[in-house]
């Protein structure tokens, strides 16, 4: 598809590397494209049951290549200023698809994750840091004021008041003040971020990937809904995994106290 983004598949695991380490992977229109239609890709494919996120070299993403966009709006443009708003909007569908698709998602953070690569990891449902990860918005520092879900998604991890100091200042945070602040779930070594990402990775592709599915499903409906409406997201979600050979599986399993072997069925 481009040499920008790298995929490996192994194990359940599809592992999506942004490939531009000499810009500290920077995205760029072919780079973003590539990611939504792999994304997109993934969400669909029953095979793969874990997506890593990650970038090559030393960051994980610097977010939008400022030289570029200074390229471009220096050179012009024929695209009305609706027809650019629509196609990046369209590019964003990608923080979408890490947060919605029916599969757990995983941000491993082997750098900085700066505006919209902020943004990108924000919007997976687990983030592994290595000791050099750094994270920022940093949108404040070239006027801008925000794409890719990250006000969405840093307002429910920290707090509006939280989220809002991090946009206004553009505070760069290392990987003890990300933990402090609940934005990773693990902090590790640099020598084992891959292995520890995906000895988690593996781990939740052999899992219950129907179970699986409902959870993203409840707790997404947990964030924008009513209790009630989560009752009932929970309610239907349970009656659906009682029906799934994962479940029944399980049971059997666990009645002959052996090891449940989940097929994704």
């Amino acid at each position: 598809m481009t040499e920008e983004l790298l995929i490996r598949r192994d194990r359940g695991v599809a592992v999506l590397t942004l490939n531009r380490p000499e810009r500290l992977n920077a995205l760029t229109r072919t780079m973003m494209r590539a990611l939504l239609v792999e994304l997109t890709a993934c969400a669909s494919d029953e095979t793969v049951r874990c997506v890593v996120l990650t970038g090559a070299g030393r960051a994980f993403c610097a977010g939008g290549d400022v030289r570029v966009q200074a390229e471009t709006a220096a050179r012009g443009t024929d695209q009305t200023p609706e027809q650019r708003a629509d196609e990046l909007r369209a590019s964003m569908e990608a923080s979408r698809l890490l947060h919605e698709m029916p599969k757990p998602t995983i941000a491993m953070l082997n750098g900085v994750a700066a505006g919209a690569g902020c943004s990108l990891a924000l919007a997976c449902d687990l983030r592994i840091a290595g000791e050099a990860a750094r994270l920022t918005t940093s949108f404040v520092k070239v006027g801008l004021s925000g794409d890719y879900g990250g006000t969405w998604f840093l307002n429910r991890l920290v707090g509006p008041a939280r989220a809002r100091e991090l946009y206004f200042t553009s505070d760069v945070l290392d990987a003890r003040r990300l933990d402090a602040l609940g934005l990773v779930n693990r902090v590790v070594p640099d020598a084992a971020l891959a292995a520890e990402t995906m000895a988690l990775a593996t781990k939740l592709a052999e899992g219950p990937s129907v179970a699986f599915r409902y959870m993203k499903r409840n707790f997404n409906a947990a964030d924008t809904g009513s209790l009630t409406q989560t009752l009932d997201s929970e309610a239907y979600g349970m009656l659906r995994c009682r029906e799934s050979e994962d479940h029944k599986g399980a049971s059997r399993a666990f009645v002959e106290k052996t090891a449940p072997a989940f097929k994704g069925r």
